[in-house]
């Protein structure tokens, strides 16, 4: 035990712990290994003697005139003998003989001294590294841990999961490799540091490192999407007006942007100039595909409509939509790419649905109320024609109709068509033209003429042998007059 000091020192410095950290672990464990070996239900203490570099265990006890729970109480006369300066009421300490402890004991002092320093070694890395997220890193590959790398950053050790690793990377033991520090977890089975080469923090510290315009600030990173050992996009931003932001981040002859491709293994890297306008920036974000026209649908939940020919289709969404999921992310809108077919489709479409049928609303006005009008237009029936040619089993599957808005939909359509049947009857052929202008007839024969009058009009609009027998009548009236008048012809002189 003459050696615990040195021990404690040496352990505190390999492990970079405080040694009085170390010293409360010892002491913890040996009253643990103590309360194990003794079992007497005493109060015990560990002290650390500095001179001796030795740890004793005492046990306290009550000072009391008469003893009634020996575990805990110590007459007087025996306290005296261990401090002459004790009294009634006062705690003195009862030394422990540390020899009796056995060998299970130091067992589980050397596990609770174990647990203790890697407590405070995982302590002491969270303070250092929790402030640091987002840091590149330099690191050497350790070991092996299944699919996942153990790798050293300076004294400490963090992990690689397999989910932050690239799927174009391999590494071996000894590999000096760049990380970016991912996260610090202080509990759980992977506890420590997590470091990772698929997030999109490792581009953006590698450019920061290759390209001067963004080391001093003349050129910012606006954004970054990734999707590790396939593509990535990156948004970046000029604040001088002189320097070409995409031209210093890819370099003379691409060197710049090729030292960090190698960096990720021949990973494609898309470098677009960032503007505040989303719709130029889409067109910049989708590239290489050209876009004919950008439309935005709803600024507040940020979605938007991207119009491309048939040829930049494939060119815009890209190999398995990764394109323009990357677009997507980088930007943080909801990206719909459609062709010029599909949109025109879609246009004559909405106009002919609009042009066809009446609307559902003016069911308002023969009995329908507002709910059941609702829930009629979110369920898609949004004309009287549509809803008319529903059985009631198509009704009753739209979310939120129920029996009673069935029956209620069925007495205004009802209501309505029989309106409709009503109203479309056409009006009477007389009572919509204007009389036609009698006839001018002398006062003094109005009377005697009135009836012919209208007789004739009424042959008049009859045909061929009423018309003979109108004529034949006439010539007979005619003739009586003559005679009446004595005009009729004479027989000549020779007859």
């Amino acid at each position: 035990m003459a050696s615990i000091k040195e021990s404690i020192e040496i352990l505190s410095k390999e492990k970079g712990i405080d040694p009085q950290v170390v010293l409360d672990a010892v002491k913890d464990a040996m009253l643990v290994a103590a309360r194990k070996q003794f079992k007497g239900g005493e109060e015990l203490e560990a002290d650390f003697d500095e001179r001796t570099g030795n740890i004793a265990i005492y046990a306290l006890k009550t000072v009391a005139e008469k003893v009634t729970d020996p575990a805990k109480e110590i007459s007087l006369a025996e306290a005296q003998k261990l401090d002459p300066e004790a009294a009634v009421g006062s705690v003195v300490r009862v030394p422990k003989p540390t020899e009796a402890l056995g060998r299970i004991s130091a067992q589980t002092a050397r596990q609770v001294i174990l647990q203790k320093v890697r407590e405070a070694e995982r302590d002491n890395i969270c303070a250092e590294f929790s402030g640091r997220i987002g840091e590149l890193v330099n690191c050497t590959v350790k070991r092996m841990e299944g699919p996942d790398i153990i790798v050293e950053i300076g004294k400490a050790e963090a992990r690689l999961p397999k989910k932050e690793q690239s799927r174009l990377e391999s590494f071996s033991i000894g590999e000096r490799i760049r990380c970016v520090i991912k996260s610090v977890e202080k509990t759980g089975k992977n506890a420590g540091v997590i470091v990772s080469r698929a997030a999109p923090e490792l581009v953006m510290r590698l450019f920061e490192q290759e390209v001067p315009e963004i080391y001093d600030g003349t050129v910012v990173i606006r954004g970054c999407a990734r999707e590790a050992g396939e593509r990535t996009k990156i948004a970046v931003l000029s604040r001088d007006r002189d320097v070409d932001c995409v031209g210093a981040c890819v370099g003379m002859k691409g060197m710049r942007v090729q030292s960090i491709i190698r960096e990720l293994r021949g990973e494609k890297i898309d470098i677009i100039e960032y503007s505040d306008d989303p719709v130029v920036f889409a067109t910049h974000a989708l590239s290489p595909a050209k876009i004919s026209r950008v439309s935005v649908l709803d600024s507040a939940e940020k979605y938007m409509e991207v119009i491309v020919d048939d040829s930049q289709l494939s060119l815009a969404i890209g190999k398995k939509g990764q394109n323009v999921r990357l677009a997507a992310k980088l930007m943080g809108w909801r990206i719909d790419i459609k062709t010029e077919e599909e949109k025109r489709r879609e246009v004559e479409a909405s106009m002919a649905s609009a042009a066809i049928g009446t609307p559902v609303s003016v069911l308002l006005d023969y009995g329908l109320s507002e709910a059941a009008l609702e829930r009629l237009i979110a369920g898609g029936v949004g004309s009287v024609e549509k809803l008319g040619s529903m059985t009631p089993e198509e009704l009753l599957e739209i979310e939120g109709i129920t029996e009673e808005f069935l029956s209620e939909i069925g007495v205004s359509v009802n209501a309505y068509y029989q309106h409709l049947e009503g109203g479309a009857q056409p009006p009477d052929a007389a009572a919509g033209e204007e009389p036609a202008a009698a006839p001018e007839v002398a006062p003094a024969a109005a009377e005697e003429t009135e009836e012919p009058a209208a007789a004739g009009s009424a042959e008049e609009a009859g045909a061929g042998p009423a018309e003979e027998a109108a004529e034949d009548q006439i010539s007979a009236d005619e003739s009586d007059t003559m005679k009446a008048t004595g005009l009729a012809e004479q027989p000549s002189a020779g007859q």
